[in-house]
């Protein structure tokens, strides 16, 4: 199926470059010539196919792409198809014996050839028609599809340089949707600081109390009718958009199997964030990295689940150095950023009380995630085994839920110890000291001693 996809895409995209030369040399007639009128542009035949042939097909159609909307796409996809029909942008402007200014265009670090840039839009396309330059910029403002759909984008030039000097990007996710016709997956890395959570456990397998689970209902409902609310009904105009909430609690608590069950159950993807490695050293590094993930979250309806929210949202006393002032700064972005988002977002924390206290009124729900009672330590004993291994007669499974007060995770860990050790017997029997060193690992992990 993907063979077919990319044999279509790789069709439509030969007619589009074919046009794109077509395109270029009735603008050098235009513009260094004379031989052709601006008009010329707007009579030239652009290629059309049928919405259902190819990906890039579905999306001209989708969208009702305009002539100049078609010619910015395919512009930004040359560099990844065809790099040498850029090659023309190098050509020297023999009067200063420098490239033409007019063309724009960049050279890569590594890539030999010219990445193009928002001024060869505009010279393509509005030639020296100041008008026309203006009204083409609005293609990259944020209520264009290009921008609310994470296509493409010019990126942020240089302190002090103008706007169009930017690069022409193709987001990575179209690149691979209109050639190989593939999904893809941002990964983490230091560029883009998330990464997609799943779970292969059920409702079922999570151990909260009634509270919390009455407060992941309510997030539930509003995943399924939250949207409907705010759009449909006249009420919708009196709440904020989107949905916010603050998970609080030891680790292994649920927190993040909550998150990722909620995806899950919604047939939603859930991106985690840690906000302790996005903290960045470096002016501004965070806003921009964060806002990768934001801007991708919003037009796919991810859920964001923000890990470690304290190392952001923490109690300051005041801001004694400039250090402090650009924390504070990223707290008001990432803020700003929430406030704004329309989805679920979820800030999670170990420690409730080092969240400051003037943070607390910006989230419609919070949970207090708590250590597993008797009963459900019990309750995790005795059910987490499966039927396929058993516990020796002489363990008392209601002295060990007593006695040793583990977080649900912690319990799966020492069961996990156990498992492996009676694997490596050759048997399905949990013996006694195996369970006591599992759990004697668990408690050194927590900074605790194990009291016989």
């Amino acid at each position: 199926m993907d063979n077919l996809i990319s044999e279509a895409n790789a069709t439509c995209l030969e007619s589009e470059l074919e046009w794109f030369q077509k395109l270029w040399l009735l603008r050098g007639k235009i513009t260094f010539e004379l031989s052709e009128q601006e008009s010329a542009l707007d009579q030239l035949a652009i290629p059309s196919y049928p919405p259902e042939s190819s990906n890039y097909a579905k999306l001209i159609a989708e969208n009702e792409m305009t002539m100049e909307e078609r010619l910015v796409l395919l512009l930004a996809l040359i560099p990844h198809i065809k790099p040498a029909q850029l090659d023309i942008l190098q050509i020297k402007n023999q009067n200063f014996d420098l490239p033409f200014t007019e063309f724009g265009g960049v050279k890569g670090e590594k890539h030999r050839g010219i990445l193009p840039t928002g001024e060869t839009i505009m010279f393509l396309l509005a030639g020296t028609g100041l008008n026309k330059r203006f009204r083409l910029q609005s293609m990259f403002e944020k209520d264009h599809f290009f921008f609310r759909k994470n296509i493409l984008f010019i990126d942020s030039p240089n302190p002090g340089e103008p706007f169009l000097s930017g690069t022409l990007r193709i987001s990575k996710e179209y690149l691979t949707y209109l050639t190989t016709g593939g999904t893809y997956t941002p990964n983490f890395d230091q560029e883009f600081p998330a990464c997609k959570v799943e779970t292969e456990q059920e409702w079922s397998d999570l151990i909260v109390n009634e509270s919390v689970m009455e407060g992941v209902i309510e997030i539930k409902n509003w995943l399924e009718h939250g949207y409907k609310l705010k759009s449909a009904f006249d009420f919708g105009r009196r709440i904020k958009p989107g949905f916010k909430v603050l998970f609080t609690g030891p680790p292994g608590t649920g927190k993040t199997l909550t998150a990722s069950l909620l995806g899950k159950s919604c047939q939603m993807d859930v991106y985690r964030v840690d906000l302790s490695m996005v903290v960045s050293k470096y002016i501004g590094e965070t806003e921009k990295n964060l806002s990768k993930v934001f801007d991708l979250a919003e037009n796919k309806n991810w859920i964001l689940f923000f890990d470690e929210a304290d190392s952001l949202f923490g109690k300051r006393s005041q801001t004694s150095d400039s250090h402090d002032r650009y924390a504070n700064q990223e707290v008001s972005f990432l803020l700003q950023r929430i406030e704004d988002y329309r989805g679920l977002v979820i800030l999670c924390t170990n420690f409730k009380n080092n969240i400051d206290e003037a943070f607390f009124r910006r989230f419609q729900l919070v949970l207090d995630f708590e250590l597993p009672d008797f009963s459900q330590r019990l309750h995790l004993w005795n059910t987490a085994l499966g039927n396929e291994f058993e516990y020796e007669p002489a363990i008392d499974l209601d002295r060990v839920a007593e006695k040793y007060e583990l977080s649900a995770a912690s319990i799966i860990n020492v069961l996990h110890f156990c498992l492996l050790k009676c694997m490596a017997r050759k048997s399905s029997v949990i013996l006694q000291h195996d369970l006591k060193n599992g759990i004697k690992i668990e408690k050194i992990k927590e900074g605790k001693s194990l009291i016989a």
